[in-house]
Formats: structure tokens, sequence, C-alpha cells
């Protein structure tokens, strides 16, 4: 009976890639859990070399893809949930390749709230956690819960797992507090400080007395180089830094970083800071688990971008270029990063509030689309609240014209059809990005991408 049941998930798995656009992540999972509740403890110790999981807010689905090309450039087999499934019945259904082949990593990027329950069932070597930021309220509730639950996991596994934690993030960094085998990654370029933090930033308070944080540098949200003046807790110093980094808008970032392998010269093919904070996780868990400064430059540079993270397809004859967007923190770092391009301009922007993207759609308020004031020659509004999404637009006081059309089909029609060969740049949510590839697919625009 134990060999029959992901003998049938794997036929499910077959049966749903072939008769549909998705990838068999999802089913196969369910029905081993179903038939099974212990199903991801049972096939994760058909890992040889134990299992990886990697969770974040923004850019867990890049940072796994890094550390994935990290350790296959370095000669290790990584069973790895691919596609971007990181619910329970997505680990479930990637570890149907546990044991296949000797010498197996599992590596699983997994969702926020899922954390926990997996982690136990799998009982990983190391635990990667790169940032937390407000993010669908009405599904994880405030950060702090969020945090707090993390934080019961890193007391649990302290002295079982090795923890790669964002040293620029507090609530990240607060877990690693007088915890074992902690490697801390960080920004330490004071170049690309913001001159405060944004109004949406998250964490401002110290978590041990409740004092706001005096902040030396801010990078990101609310990530940078801060202390609090009442406790005296700091950020910690970094194990793995990126000292200089010098960003080229959509074609990427050239990076020196500094590691306890030594300096190390990196040139990025995925654009923006949020993409170097990926990196710098990705090099600080590859190094951890083994893998040499030269096989870490290789699977970062190697990296392509995933579906809908940064990729760029040709759509009629134009270049389309896609960035997820779905929350103010991962939102501005897009906006900053598409001010960095030369010209204005042309934006197909696509807001949805489906169960997966949050109902509150509130923070497209908190996230500055007032960067592009000046910069934008047309827009498209499009999803089921595309009217909010245009109505945003002209508050941020973008003076170009903005059509609103909530199919995404007809709308991505237009906004291709209207441009002069000048790369398009189409921001989605989640659900909407999902609606997008298939899209997409249908027309044979480009290939069927798992789910």
């Amino acid at each position: 009976m134990l060999r029959l049941k992901p003998a049938l998930a794997r036929v499910l798995r077959t049966l749903s890639r072939r008769l549909g656009r998705r990838g068999g992540t999802t089913l196969p999972g369910r029905v081993l859990l179903r038939l099974d509740s212990g199903t991801i403890a049972t096939l994760g110790k058909r890992l040889e070399r134990g299992s990886v999981v990697v969770s974040a807010t923004n850019g867990k689905t890049t940072t796994s893809g890094m550390l994935a090309a990290v350790l296959e450039s370095a000669g290790t087999q990584v069973v790895h949930n691919r596609a971007g499934s990181n619910m329970n019945w997505g680990v479930a259904t990637a570890l149907l390749d546990a044991g296949s082949s000797p010498g197996q990593v599992g590596l699983f990027e997994v969702d926020e709230a899922w954390l926990a329950p997996v982690a136990r069932d799998l009982d990983p070597s190391l635990i990667l956690l790169a940032n937390l930021f407000r993010d669908q309220l009405d599904r994880y509730g405030e950060l702090e819960l969020l945090a707090d639950r993390w934080a019961e996991l890193v007391a649990q596994r302290d002295g079982q797992s090795s923890f790669v934690l964002n040293a620029d993030d507090p609530l990240v960094a607060d877990l690693g507090r007088e915890r074992a085998n902690v490697t801390y990654f960080g920004v330490e370029d004071r170049s690309h400080s913001l001159e405060a933090l944004e109004h949406a930033s998250d964490s401002k308070r110290c978590r041990n007395c409740g004092h706001d944080y005096v902040y030396d540098a801010v990078y990101l949200g609310h990530l940078g180089r801060y202390r609090c003046p009442n406790c005296g807790r700091e950020r910690p110093q970094p194990d793995v830094v990126a000292e200089r980094v010098v960003l080229r808008g959509m074609a990427g970032s050239d990076v020196e970083l500094r590691t306890p392998a030594g300096p190390l010269s990196l040139r990025l093919p995925l654009p923006g800071l949020y993409n170097v904070y990926n990196a710098l996780a990705a090099a600080a868990a590859g190094l951890t688990l083994g893998a040499s400064a030269k096989h870490v430059r290789a699977g970062l540079e190697e990296t392509a971008a995933v579906f809908g993270r940064v990729e760029t397809i040709p759509v009629a004859g134009r270049d389309v270029s896609i960035l997820l967007v779905k929350n103010p923190a991962g939102a501005n770092e897009v906006l900053r990063t598409l001010t960095l391009e030369e010209g204005s301009l042309d934006l197909w922007l696509a807001l949805n509030d489906r169960i997966a993207d949050g109902r509150d759609v509130s923070w497209i308020w908190d996230a500055d689309f007032e960067l592009l004031r000046g910069r934008v020659r047309h827009a498209t509004c499009s999803g089921t609240r595309a009217e909010e999404m245009a109505l945003r637009l002209k508050y941020a006081g973008l003076d170009a014209p903005i059509d609103v059309e909530r199919d995404l089909g007809r709308s991505l029609d237009h906004a291709v059809a209207d441009g002069n060969g000048a790369p398009l740049y189409a921001l989605p949510t989640y659900t909407a990005l999902l609606e997008l590839r298939d899209l997409l697919a249908d027309r044979g625009v480009a290939r069927r991408w798992s789910d």
C-alpha cells in the first residue's frame, strides 16, 4: 500500500499535465495527503541529503530557483517544487520524485503560513527566511502573528537545523538571536539608501522593548541598518554582504559580495535591489550547504527568470516584460526598477481581488505609484478592480491616457497594439498573472507554464 499511493499520485500528475495547461502540481499532492496525512514526512525520508525550506513574503520563488541553480552547478540532484506551488500539497507533489536517484537534496519554497507544519514534517537541515512584509491581511493577519509563528518554529528547530536569515529585516533577524548555526546576509552599499522609511514600511518598532527603531540606512521597505536607542538591540553583522551594487534597470545588476569563502563578483541577470537580496539569500544558503564560491557565481549568473518575475516574452511582435506586484514593498521595488529605464513607459496593470490575491486591495494606496509621474506614455488597467487601479494612477498624478478594460484578453490586445515597438511593462497581481499565463498559452504565444 505504501508504494501504491505515490504510484497513484504519479498517474494523476501525468494525466493532469496531459489534459490541461497546468503542471499537475496540486491535485496529486492533495490526493496523497488525503490518503495519508504523514506523506510529507514519509517521502521526505527518501532524500539522501535531507531537505531545505525557503520562506518569505516576497521573492521565495526566485530565491529558491537561484539556490537550486547554485546546488545543481555543484552537481547536486535537487528535488524542488519549481513551479511555485508552495502549500503542503505542492511540497507533497514535488516529493513524488524523492528517492528516484542517489544523493538528492530537497529544496522547497513554502508559503509563510504553511512553514511551521511543513518544516515539522520535513525535518529540514536548513531553513532560509528572507523577509516578512505586509501581504494579504485578510488571510495572514498582522505581521506580528506570522513573526510569532516563525519564532516558535525557530526555537523548536534550534540545534537541529541551520538558519539563513536576513540581517536587514528586524522581524527576521530577531529570530536568530541566541540561536545556534545562524548565517546572516545583508546589504551595505549606502548609495542605495532611501532618504527615510517609506510610509508603508511595516516593521518600525523593536520587538524587544517596543521603542521605535532608528535607521542609519533604509534599502527596501523596512529593510536596512537599524538600532534601538532604548534597549540597544541592533542589526546583526551579516556574514554574506553586498558591499557594492550597480543597478542596470531591467538588464540586471552588478554586485560585489563579501563572503566567508572570499570576495565574489556577480553580474545578475535579474533586475532590482530586491533580486540582489534574493541572490544574497541564495548565496548564503549555498555556501552553508557546502557549495563553493565558483558554484555560487555560476548558479546565480545563469538563473533564468521565473514566469511573472521579470520575464520578457514577445507578444504579437512586441516585448512584454511581466513583473508580479502583490504588496506595497514589492510594488515599490518594481516601480523603482522601471524608473531606471530610458524614455516613456507603456504599462498594463491588472488588479484582481480573488482569494489568492487578498480581497482587500487597499495596499495599492500605499504603493508609491507617484514614482512614475511624468514617465508614462500610456497605461491600460484591467482585472476585477481595474477602475480602482485607474483611480490610483490618477491620484498619483500620471497625466498619460489611462484606459480601463476589465477583460484581460481585450485589454492586453489593446495595450500591445498601442505602441511603437517599445517594451510593454505588465504589472499583474497573482491571480491576474495566472490568467495571463493561460491566455498566452492558449494563443500559442509562449510555453505552457506549470502552476
